[in-house]
This record gives structure tokens, sequence and C-alpha cells, in this order.
């Protein structure tokens, strides 16, 4: 959760009274936030100003600098309403060009006109962003926000994706003129002290950069990683151009509306917004950001009594989720519908239960009827069907004297495919988009890569090594909503100075016995009856030519079989590929066959 630290008098100027450090904790766990430290002692001592450090939900963005906290103390508190936010006529626009599909796709933007900043207003909307960024953007990997001066650009803007070496500009706080290369590598240069060099990562290995251009084709902005010298703002500035880009659309909106939702207090004519129509040129579509209207939400008046223990009119319900920025009416069509705004700066709602939750903070968690029991209902807890039979599993394996491991269910991609002489048909497999190393960019499809690592790491233990693992692995399906589903397999291997084919043959009949599932010899062509079988497969190139088999499965008697498992003597290249000198004999079943 994050931490916001604030001027302790600042804030209690804003909203309207001086707290004791005991009150105003009682305020903030009322409200829901949580006070972490008073440095008034502390900052008495060293001659500084007394800071409050605030932790909060880390989904209230809006809570993330001191103007969104006092506003939102001052509306629970009942002091103040909540601001209504006007927008004007856009007049300029900002142009999304075809080749910002290759890195950061969405941008958005607006403009506070006519802002009176004084010091504190200055370093708060500066420290918003950097929250901003570290939160909801993501280390700036999801979103980058750019703010300039208006004044000293001019649009119409262009957003686009060009090679390092083909555009120029000073970057923030630099003097010399710089391409997009030299700018990335002089960031990427420990000595530097802005911590920039975090970021580099995001851009550094594509080949183009995102940048905005204004209408002279002056460089505003690298995002994700530093503005333009030329359009740097100051105390002084007057009009500012708020720019975000993002891989995320609907993420882009939300950190655009955090901004102008705290920082238009500030504007000539306070909570004006100038909007900015966003032109993606590679569909021709168009819309205006930011997009102030609220959103609407229908909840039960029943729903949120039965939750909390009440018997709240609507009337009542709508007067305490006021308290948390939530407006609320009663729907003169039906008696127990309540209509709800949700403004722009509560994206957190979701749900109505989300609305549940503020309906209680504004009745007060502590006002709350204490219940006897919670239901009269009794639950019996029970493991799901799947996690019983992957416990047959376990049970037959140890008693089979083979030992359980539990490796990370990520791997590399060359140890997915390449180290078990696989090709990846991008069909199957799914990627993370952002590996933190190299070690973990794939969601592994089989169980063979962690369980060759495991005896890898144990290999200078004595012989005959036997282990095997009952875990999940994944596989893409586009008709999936996620996407993707989860599989439980089952795996074993024996490692020797032979391959001990027979011995991993015989650990697959002792679990094909535990599931009564009887041999069938002869392929099971002469059969119909439920049982198994293995047939020589010459396709699993991870096994040795001739010493790789497929198991065969009929789970009904007359029903056609299919293959649940392969098992074989692994490809020698296979073991040098992950340094064990010795053979191996493997196999691996789909463990959901047998539900």
């Amino acid at each position: 959760m994050p931490t916001v630290s604030v001027d302790k008098q600042q804030l209690f100027d804003l909203i309207g009274k001086n707290y004791e450090t005991q009150e105003f904790d009682e305020l903030c766990f009322d409200f829901g936030v949580e006070l972490d430290e008073d440095t008034t002692e502390e900052a008495l001592k060293n001659n500084e100003d007394p800071e409050l450090k605030i932790e909060i939900g880390a989904n209230r963005y809006d809570l993330l600098c001191i103007e969104g906290i006092a506003q939102s103390l001052n509306e629970y508190l009942g002091r103040s309403e909540a601001p209504q936010y006007k927008v004007s006529k856009p007049t300029t626009k900002l142009y999304i060009e075809p080749s910002t599909e290759q890195i950061r796709p969405y941008a958005a933007a607006a403009i506070l006109r006519n802002i009176t900043f004084n010091q504190k207003s200055y370093d708060s909307f500066i420290a918003l962003q950097d929250k901003l960024h570290s939160n909801i953007c993501r280390n700036r990997s999801l979103v980058a926000v750019g703010t300039h001066d208006f004044d000293t650009i001019q649009g119409p803007f262009h957003y686009r994706a060009l090679p390092p070496n083909d555009f120029k500009f000073v970057p923030l706080n630099q003097t010399k003129e710089m391409t997009g290369a030299q700018i990335v590598e002089l960031y990427k240069q420990p000595e530097q002290k802005n911590n920039l060099g975090r970021f580099v990562h995001i851009i550094e290995d594509s080949p183009v950069y995102p940048v905005i251009f204004d209408s002279n084709d002056t460089v505003c902005s690298l995002p994700p990683l530093i503005n333009s010298e030329h359009s740097k703002i100051s105390l002084d500035t007057k009009n500012v151009f708020i720019e975000v880009t993002a891989i995320d659309k609907t993420k882009v909106e939300i950190v655009l509306n955090q901004l102008v939702a705290m920082f238009s207090r500030y504007c000539a004519e306070p909570f004006s917004i100038e909007p900015v129509e966003i032109v993606s040129e590679h569909n021709g579509q168009s819309r205006v950001t930011p997009d102030v209207s609220p959103r609407h939400m229908d909840v039960s008046a029943k729903y949120i009594n039965s939750c909390l223990g009440l018997e709240l009119s609507r009337e009542e319900i709508c007067g305490y989720i006021k308290r948390l920025s939530l407006q609320g009416s009663p729907s003169p069509e039906d008696k127990d519908i309540i209509k709800v705004e949700i403004p722009i700066t509560r994206p957190d709602i979701l749900h109505p239960c989300d609305i549940v939750e503020d309906a209680a903070v504004g009745y007060g968690y502590n006002n709350l009827p204490k219940r006897e029991k919670l239901s009269d209902a009794n639950f019996v807890a029970s493991p799901l069907p799947i996690n019983r039979v992957s416990d047959i599993f376990r049970i037959a394996s140890s008693q089979a004297s083979w030992l359980e491991v539990l490796p990370l269910t990520l791997c590399s991609h060359d140890e997915n495919f390449k180290f078990l002489r696989l090709e990846d048909d991008n069909t199957q497999v799914v990627k993370l988009a952002n590996p933190k190393t190299l070690e973990y960019q794939v969601v592994r499809t089989t169980l063979l890569p962690g369980i060759l690592k495991t005896v890898k790491e144990n290999r200078k233990h004595s012989l005959p090594i036997k282990v095997f693992e009952t875990g999940d692995v994944v596989f893409k399906d586009a008709k999936l909503e996620r996407k993707a589903f989860n599989e439980r397999h089952w795996a074993a291997i024996y490692v020797g100075k032979n391959s001990g084919f027979e011995i991993i043959q015989g650990l697959l009949g002792k679990i094909m016995q535990t599931f009564r599932t009887q041999w069938l010899p002869e392929y099971g062509k002469n059969s119909s009856s439920r049982g198994y079988w293995i047939e020589e497969d010459e396709s699993l190139a991870t096994y040795f030519p001739g010493r790789g088999a497929k198991v065969m499965f009929r789970a009904k008697e007359g029903e056609e079989a299919k293959k649940i498992g392969h098992l074989g003597v692994l490809h020698p290249e296979v073991m040098n590929n992950f340094d064990i000198p010795f053979a191996a004999s493997y196999v691996e079943l789909n463990a959901e066959v047998f539900l």
C-alpha cells in the first residue's frame, strides 16, 4: 500500500481544523486510511515542517496527493461538495500515427489553462506524477506522463514511433542536443543520479522509440523516459499541456483523469479543463480526452442492508455514500434500486460490493450492529476433485519410492522448447510481456524443464535419482475469455547410469493400477474395454529415436481412445542442455482424464 507524505499544517488548513495526533488517527481509521507516522517531534528538532505519512489503499489513486486527501476528507466530514468538472471545446489535436502500434499505441491529452502554481502546489504536481508512475503505471511500463509549458509549443501534436537515430532534442535538465539512442545510452550510465536508468529497458530493445512532436516538429518528450528541456514547466507556467502514452487504453484515461481532477482546482476557473481531440490515424477514429462525465451503476438497497445488517432507507444510503464522493438517487421505477453516479476520481468502483463498502465507511464501521453469528448455514470444506486425484498420484508415486519436487511454474523460452528439441509454433505457450529475467519468460507447457533443473542442482547425489511432480501447466486458448487455461499434469523421471526405461514403465503401471485401469495388450486394438496401452511415436523429438511412446487411454468401454501422455528415454542432447551427465527415462500424464 502506498504511503503519501503531506505537510501537516497545510493539510489541517485545507480541512479547516487542527487535530491532535490521536484524533486525526481516528479520523483516518474511520475514513478507511491509516496514519502511519506524525513527524512533528523529529521535525521540530531539525527545524523542518512537520509531515503526516498516510497509508492509503493501492486502488485509491485520488488520494496520492494532498489535494485529493483534503478534498476527500472535506467531503467525508460534510465540509464541501464533490467538485463539478467542466470541459470547454477542444482547440487542438493529438494525432496518433500507425507506427506507434509497434511500441505504445495509446495516448490521451488535456490542457490546464490559466493555472497558478506556488512552490507547494508545484511540488505536489510533480509528486503526484511520480506516485502514479510507481502505482497504476507500473514504473512507466504501462503508462507514462509528460507535462509541458503549453506556451512554448504549438499544436496540433503528433505522436510517432521513429528509429532511435532519426530524431534529436535536448533532454530535460541537459544542455546538449542528443539522438534517441544517445539519450538511452546516457541514462544507462550508473553515475546518473536521477534514477531514469530503471526505465530504459522499456524501450531500449525496440527498433522504434515513441516521440511526441508539436506542429513545428519540436520534440516534446520521449516517453516513457524523459521530457524535452524546450517545454519544461516551472512555477511561472500558466498553461500546462499534459500528454499520457500507454499500452493500455483504460489506464491511460484513468491516469489523465486523476491529474486533471486534482490540479484543475488551481486554474483561474476552478475545475475547468480544456480537452484535446485524439485522432488515431491507423483507423481514422477520434475521441476527446478527458471524459469527465460520471459513470452510472445501479445498486439494490436490500443488497446493501443485507450485507451491513441494517435497515436503511434509500435516502439514508444516498447520504452515506455521498460522504465518499458518490452521488446517489432513488430510482423512480424500482423501489429497491439506487442510481449511483461515480466521479472520475473513483475508478476503484467496479462492482456494487464497492458501493456497499463505501456505505459502510459512510455509516461508520464502529456503528455497525454486532451479529451473534454470521449465518445459519453450515459449511464443510472438501478438496476439489482435481486435488483429490493429485493426492492419489502423490501417494502412489511415493509408495513406489519416488520423491516429490516442487519446481517453479515459469521457465525460460529455451528451457521449454529449444532445450527439449521442440519448436514453438506460437499456438500454445503463454509468454510474459515484460519478464524480469531471462529465466522467467514463459509459463511452462510441460513439467519436464522444472524436473530436469531440479535434477541438475542435485546431480552430485547418489544414483539413481527418482523424483516426481504433480502440478499445473498452462496452454493458450483464444476461444476462452481469459485466453488460457490450466491443466493438471503428473510426471516422473528416473536418472542413473542406465536409462531405466523398464523402471519408469513399471511406475506407469503402478499409477494405472492405482486408478483401476487395466493394461490392454497389442495397443488395445482388439478390445473396447476401459484401459491403457502405449504406442511408439517418432514425433516426440525429446526422446531418443525409437525410445519414445505415447500413452493411449480409453476412459469408458466402447469409447474412442485418446492420447493422455508420453514416456521414453530422454535424448542425450536434452540431458546435455541441462548439464546432466547421465541417462534418464521420463513419463508425463494429463491427470485430469481421471476425474
